[in-house]
C-alpha cells in the first residue's frame, strides 16, 4: 500500500511540473517576458488567477466575471461591439484581445495603467463594469476557506488586493499565442505552412507601399502607439484625452495586435467593424480624415486581388492550438 501511495504522490508532482512548464513556455521567436520579482510564476498562483479571473464574486451584483467579456476560443476577446456590464449596463469600449498581454507596455485602451498587476483595478471599479471595490471583494473572500487555503499556498498571505491583482496577471501572462501557421513558417523552419496566396499577402503587408508592419509590426504584431487611425470623423470616446488631459492625445487609443485577428471581430475601439474585409476597405480609402489620424495613413490602390492576399494572410495569424487549449477551461 506504501509502495502505491508513493507512487500516485510521485505522479502528481511530475505532472504539476509538467504543467507549469508548458504554461510558462515562451515560443520560437519571442523574446523573454519581464515579471515582477514579486509575482514570479507558480502553479499555485496560476490556479488563484485562473479562479478568480471566471469568478463572478469580482462584479458588485455577481452577474459577470473577466471571462464574460474575454472568452478563450476568441483569444480571450469578445463576439460584441461592447460588452454589457453589471446590471446590463452598456459597455464602452470593445473588449481588446488579451493574447500575450503580458509583453504590453501598458494596458487599456488608452494605454494609461502601468502594469499588469494594476490593470484589473480599472475594470472593478467602472461604472459600466464591475462597479466593485476591491477591498471589498477581498473582504468577501477572506470568509471562503478555498480562497484562504489557495491564497495562502501561492503568496503565502491571506486572500487581499494584493493577492488578488497578483494572481490575476500572473494568470494573464500565460495567455501565450506563438504557434499560428505564420509562426511556424517565420520561426519553425516550416516554408510549406502557407500557400502563395498568404506568402503573397505577407509581402504585401510588410512591403514599403503599404507599410503594415509599421504600426503591426514585431513578433506580437503592434508596436504598442498610441494612434488615431481615422476609424471615424467624430469620436464621442476621446481615448487617451481621458488620462493625460492633453489635447494632442484626443481620440488616440494603442495599435492592437494582429495576432489571432480573425476570431477577435467586431474591431476598432468601439467595436464598430465588423469584417476583416471592412477592416481592409477602410485603410485601402486612407481611413476617415481627423486632426490626429496618422500621416502614414494613406489611400493603399489595392486591387480586388491584393484585398484577398491580404486577408488570407490575416487568417494565418490565428493559433488555435492556443484559442483551443483546454488549460483555460
Amino acid at each position: 500500500m506504501a509502495i502505491i501511495v508513493f507512487l500516485v504522490v510521485g505522479f502528481k508532482v511530475v505532472s504539476e511540473v509538467e504543467k507549469s512548464s508548458s504554461l510558462n513556455q515562451l515560443p520560437q521567436g519571442f523574446p523573454p517576458m519581464e515579471i515582477p520579482e514579486d509575482n514570479e510564476f507558480s502553479l499555485e498562483r496560476w490556479q488563484l488567477g485562473k479562479k478568480l479571473f471566471n469568478d463572478r464574486i469580482l462584479s458588485i451584483d455577481r452577474s459577470i466575471s473577466c471571462g464574460n467579456c474575454h472568452h478563450p476560443h476568441l483569444a480571450f476577446s469578445d463576439s460584441v461591439a461592447l460588452s454589457p456590464g453589471v446590471f446590463n449596463r452598456a459597455g464602452t469600449r470593445n473588449a481588446p484581445s488579451l493574447a500575450n498581454i503580458g509583453y504590453h507596455p501598458y494596458f487599456l485602451r488608452e494605454g494609461g495603467v502601468p502594469t499588469l498587476e494594476m490593470q484589473v483595478l480599472v475594470p472593478i471599479q467602472e461604472h459600466n463594469e464591475f462597479n466593485h471595490n476591491i477591498v471589498e471583494i477581498a473582504k468577501l473572500l477572506q470568509k471562503d476557506s478555498t480562497y484562504v487555503a489557495m491564497s495562502l499556498a501561492a503568496y503565502n498571505r491571506q486572500p487581499d488586493p494584493f493577492v488578488m491583482t497578483r494572481a490575476l496577471a500572473n494568470y494573464e501572462r500565460t495567455f501565450i499565442s506563438g504557434n499560428s501557421r505564420y509562426d511556424q513558417y517565420a520561426f519553425q523552419g516550416k516554408k510549406k505552412a502557407l500557400s502563395p496566396t498568404e506568402k503573397n499577402g505577407m509581402k504585401l503587408f510588410f512591403s514599403d507601399r503599404l507599410q503594415c508592419g509599421s504600426c503591426h509590426g514585431g513578433f506580437n504584431f503592434t508596436n504598442y502607439a498610441i494612434e488615431n487611425n481615422g476609424a471615424l470623423a467624430d469620436y464621442k470616446d476621446p481615448g487617451r484625452f481621458r488620462f493625460s488631459l492633453d489635447s494632442a492625445d484626443y481620440a488616440k487609443f494603442k495599435v492592437p495586435s494582429l495576432r489571432n485577428v480573425e476570431v477577435t471581430a467586431p474591431y476598432m475601439h468601439n467595436g464598430e467593424v465588423s469584417t476583416l474585409k471592412e477592416v481592409i476597405e477602410r485603410y485601402n480609402k486612407g481611413g476617415i480624415n481627423h486632426t490626429y489620424k496618422n500621416e502614414r495613413i494613406q489611400p493603399l490602390h489595392l486591387t480586388e486581388i491584393e484585398k484577398n492576399e491580404l486577408i488570407h494572410f490575416l487568417y494565418t495569424l490565428t493559433d488555435y492550438s492556443f484559442v483551443n487549449n483546454d488549460s483555460w477551461k
